[in-house]
Order: structure tokens, then C-alpha cells, then sequence
């Protein structure tokens, strides 16, 4: 399920408890405003959540194939109790799976190996075109599978490996990439085109897990290649400070998901349910995805960076910008 074909999703939302042993979710349902059970004149009852391990034991769980964007992987169904709740609220038969130790391929050229090839400079050895102002939002997620070696991105093939052969990187439940980088830049580009009463544009509605600031302006990752995270440190472990680097490889092609009303659970009403639209007048910029606009680009951690600890506030540079953008799909 995706919030693409499924607006209501957009009424669930997750909270982590990282201190209880063991981690766990809790999901609450949020009643959409226009619910008939809602009263003008009496507070709301409390959201019904349901709590969950964050990583359940899998010996109970039935295994069960998963495919999202033709990328399949194996899963485990979550059980009966938690399935009936999920379906009570979307009002159909549902299904939580968890992931367990299973990955997704990435496929076509989304994957930062088949940027390799196609880059002509190493990151480690070309030095930083700009400098950001840093990280400008709290991260909602820091998980995923990453690429390279971890010694900058180079046209050679890794010693020892064998010609012609790759390295398949993995990734979870997330869309097609491990992670999505935006600006703020253009997000005030696209707030810009609502009216003044429905601005800002609800930046989760984009789904980034990194919000960069101080950007030349709108618009400008579009050609960015790489980006080196650099944190300032805030761990005693001089192993989980230092560069974070972060291959960017192809551009996020948006979709109906954009107009979707969370309080409701549908599609929006007012000009918030036209962002799609709007955007389809100028950011049709990649021409393997002509139909779709283009907000964000899709990246993958350098092999070398995994640990790595990045927080709020640390700087950013652009390793690589790429002359032209990037064609989905070549």
C-alpha cells in the first residue's frame, strides 16, 4: 500500500520508544475532521493507537513476499490482532508486515554503483562546490541500506572484485531509495504558489529524511551529485563524528500523493489539493519521467560513512554537481 492509492494512510501516524526494552511503535488513528462520529460541541475521545515491538520475534510470524515498485522481498505478517486493527480503521482487509532481516533490491540506475560508471571524477578527490548552511530539520529516519567503498566514488572496479560484476545494494520498505534529499529553497518555491491562507506547504507531504538550508536558490540539487554531512560532534567517539557522505543518483518524480488532505484522509479541497498540478507547469525536468515533476533527489550512504551520527545543525557541502540533471531510468 502506498498513500498514493490509499489517501487514508495519511491518517496514521507513528511514534517511536526508544527507551523501552524492547524499542517499540505505537500507531495512532487519527478520525478524519469529517468524520460523522465527531462532535462540534464535546471533546473528541482520545485516538485509538495500537503498540508494537519494533523488531518482533519472527519464530511466531508467518513469512509472506512482499513486492513494492516490482521490487520484491520477504516479510512476515504481523498476526491477526494486529491485522484487525489496521483493517478496522481502513475500513478493509489489511495486512502489517515486518521486514525482519529481508532487503529490496534497488533497481534500474537508482542504484549508486550504476552512477559510478557514469561519473568521470572521484569525490574523494575533487573539492566541495558549496557549502550549505546544514541540516534544517529533525530526521525522520536515518535507516537504509548504502553503497561504494567508502574511499570517494571512482570509475575503477573494487580490487579484487570481478570484471564487470556489482555490488546489489538493499533497501527497506522506503520508496526506491534509502534516502531523499530536499531544500528549503524550493520548498518556499512551492509554498510561493498557494494562496497566502493555505501556505507553508506541509513539508511532510514530500517525505524527506534530510532538509537541507542555504541553498543558491530553488531548484539547484537538481544537479547536485554527492553531499558530504560534516557533524560537529556530539558523541564522545570520535568514530561517529567526521563526513558523512551521501551519493545522490537520480531525481524524486512526485506524484497525486502531493494533494493529499491528512486531516481527511482524501484528496484536498482548496488549491493544497492542486500542488501536483501546479508543479507540472515547470518541474517536468527529467525526461524519464516526463509526465511526473520533479522535487528532491534519491541517495544512497557512501559505504565508508555507515555509523555515522548526523544531527540538526551540521554543515553540508556539495561534493559533486553534475553539468546537466539526471534521465530517470538511464
Amino acid at each position: 500500500m502506498t498513500i498514493t492509492y490509499c489517501p487514508e494512510m495519511g491518517l496514521f501516524t507513528q511514534s517511536l520508544h526508544p527507551s523501552e526494552s524492547p524499542t517499540t511503535l505505537t500507531v495512532t488513528y487519527h478520525p478524519p475532521t469529517s468524520s460523522p462520529n465527531s462532535s462540534p460541541t464535546s471533546s473528541p475521545p482520545p485516538p485509538p493507537t495500537i503498540t508494537i515491538p519494533l523488531h518482533p520475534p519472527t519464530t511466531t510470524l508467518s513469512p509472506i513476499t512482499v513486492t513494492l515498485h516490482a521490487s520484491p522481498t520477504k516479510a512476515y505478517d504481523m498476526g491477526l490482532e494486529t491485522n484487525a486493527w489496521f483493517s478496522a480503521h481502513f475500513g478493509f482487509e489489511v495486512k502489517l508486515v515486518y521486514l525482519g532481516p529481508h532487503l529490496r533490491a534497488v533497481l534500474g540506475n537508482l542504484s549508486p554503483n550504476a552512477g559510478l560508471k557514469a561519473q568521470t571524477t572521484a569525490v574523494g578527490k575533487e573539492k566541495g562546490t558549496g557549502w550549505l548552511e546544514g541540516i534544517s530539520s529533525p530526521l525522520s529516519s536515518l535507516g537504509g541500506g548504502g553503497g561504494g567503498d567508502g574511499n570517494g566514488v571512482q570509475e575503477e572496479e573494487k580490487e579484487g572484485g570481478k570484471e564487470g560484476e556489482e555490488e546489489r545494494e538493499g533497501i527497506t520498505f522506503a520508496d526506491v531509495a534509502a534516502y531523499l534529499v530536499i531544500t528549503e529553497e524550493s520548498l518556499k518555491n512551492v509554498s510561493a504558489r498557494l494562496p497566502e491562507e493555505e501556505r507553508p506547504m506541509d513539508i511532510t507531504k514530500f517525505r524527506p529524511n534530510i532538509v537541507l538550508a542555504g541553498s543558491s536558490g530553488a531548484w539547484d540539487e537538481d544537479f547536485w551529485g554527492g553531499i558530504s554531512i560534516v557533524s560537529q560532534g556530539t558523541t564522545n567517539d570520535s568514530a561517529d563524528r567526521g563526513a558523512t557522505n551521501i551519493i545522490l543518483t537520480q531525481n524524486c518524480a512526485r506524484c497525486v500523493s502531493l494533494n493529499v488532505d491528512y486531516e481527511t484522509g482524501k484528496i484536498g479541497t482548496g488549491e493544497s489539493g492542486k500542488v501536483l498540478k501546479k508543479l507540472m507547469k515547470d518541474r517536468r525536468v527529467d525526461a524519464g519521467a516526463k509526465w511526473s515533476p520533479i522535487f528532491g533527489r534519491y541517495g544512497f550512504l557512501d559505504g565508508g560513512s555507515e555509523g555515522k551520527i548526523i544531527t540538526v545543525g551540521d554543515e553540508v557541502v556539495i561534493t559533486k554537481r553534475n553539468e546537466e540533471r539526471t534521465t530517470f531510468g538511464k
